[in-house]
C-alpha cells in the first residue's frame, strides 16, 4: 500500500462545500478515505458528496453552522453513526473580511474567534474519544500566512489565525503520541472567496501577488489538498506540531505593501 494512502480512514472536513475544503474532500476520497463534509449551505456539500459518490467514493454531507456551538456535536455524531469512527479531522472552515483596527468591534473579534478557534477546539474535543481508539489519527488545522505577516486589514481574522497556530502546537503537545496535530499555512490561493476580494476591493492585486511570488503563480485548492493528504497519511507519521507553509515562495514586500484587504 502507498504511504500516501488513506484507505480505510474516516475524515471530517469543515468548510467543505467549495474552494480548499471541497478540494480536500475530493483528494481524501481519491486516496481511499470516507469523508464527512460540512458547511452552512447544504446544497454545496451535497454537490461535492455527489461528485465523490459518482467516482466510487463514500461521502456524507452535513449541514452545520460553526458559529453556533450547539450544532457542532451533531457533526461528530452523524459521522460516527454513518462510518463508525473518526481518523482525521480537518478544521478548514473560515471567513475573512474583517476591517482595520479603528473600525473593528468586539463583535468582529468574537465571530472570528468562534469560527477559527473555538469551533476547532470544540470539534477536536468531541472527536478525540473516537480518534484515540484509531491508530494514526490526525488533526489538521487551516492556518494562514496572515497569522504572522503584518498586512493591513483583516485584523480579527488574522489575529484568530495567529491563535490557531499556537493552538495547533499546544494540541500536538497534549495529544501526542496518540493523535498528530499539524497546520497548513496557505498563501494566496485561487478560491471563489479570494477572487471576489480581488475583483471588488483590490483590482490589480492578483497580478501583484503573482509578480511577488517566486513560483510566479497563485496557488490552487488542489495544491493545498495534496499537502492535506500528505499530513493525514502514514508518510507523515513522524510529523506533529508543524506549521506547513504552502505559498509559492512569497516575497515579504507584497504583504507589507498590500492594500486594505
Amino acid at each position: 500500500m502507498s504511504p500516501f494512502s488513506l484507505e480505510g480512514k474516516i475524515a471530517i472536513i469543515t468548510g467543505g462545500g467549495r474552494g480548499i475544503g471541497a478540494a480536500i474532500a475530493r483528494a481524501y476520497a481519491e486516496a481511499g478515505a470516507a469523508v464527512a463534509i460540512t458547511a452552512r449551505t447544504m446544497s454545496e456539500v451535497e454537490e461535492v458528496a455527489a461528485d465523490i459518490r459518482k467516482s466510487g467514493g463514500r461521502a456524507l454531507p452535513i449541514e452545520a453552522d460553526l458559529y453556533d456551538t450547539s450544532q457542532i456535536a451533531s457533526i461528530v455524531e452523524k459521522t460516527i453513526a454513518e462510518f463508525g469512527g473518526i481518523d482525521i479531522l480537518v478544521n478548514n472552515a473560515g471567513a475573512g473580511g474583517s476591517p482595520l483596527f479603528a473600525d473593528t468591534r468586539v463583535e468582529h473579534m468574537q465571530k472570528a474567534y468562534q469560527l477559527i478557534v473555538l469551533a476547532p477546539f470544540e470539534l477536536s474535543r468531541l472527536a478525540m474519544p473516537s480518534m484515540l481508539e484509531r491508530p494514526g489519527a490526525s488533526i489538521i488545522n487551516m492556518a494562514s500566512v496572515g497569522a504572522y505577516r503584518h498586512t493591513r486589514g483583516n485584523l480579527a481574522h488574522h489575529t484568530a489565525k495567529g491563535a490557531l497556530t499556537q493552538f495547533t502546537r499546544l494540541m500536538a503537545a497534549d495529544l501526542g503520541p496518540k493523535i498528530r496535530v499539524n497546520a497548513l499555512v496557505p498563501g494566496a490561493v485561487e478560491t471563489p472567496g479570494l477572487r471576489e476580494v480581488f475583483e471588488s476591493r483590490a483590482p490589480g492585486m492578483r497580478q501583484t501577488v503573482i509578480d511577488h511570488t517566486r513560483l510566479r503563480r497563485m496557488g490552487t485548492p488542489e495544491d493545498i489538498a495534496l499537502a492535506a493528504v500528505y499530513l493525514a497519511s502514514p508518510a507523515a507519521s513522524w510529523i506533529t506540531g508543524t506549521l506547513l507553509d504552502i505559498n509559492g515562495g512569497p516575497v515579504d514586500e507584497v504583504f507589507q505593501s498590500a492594500p486594505d484587504l
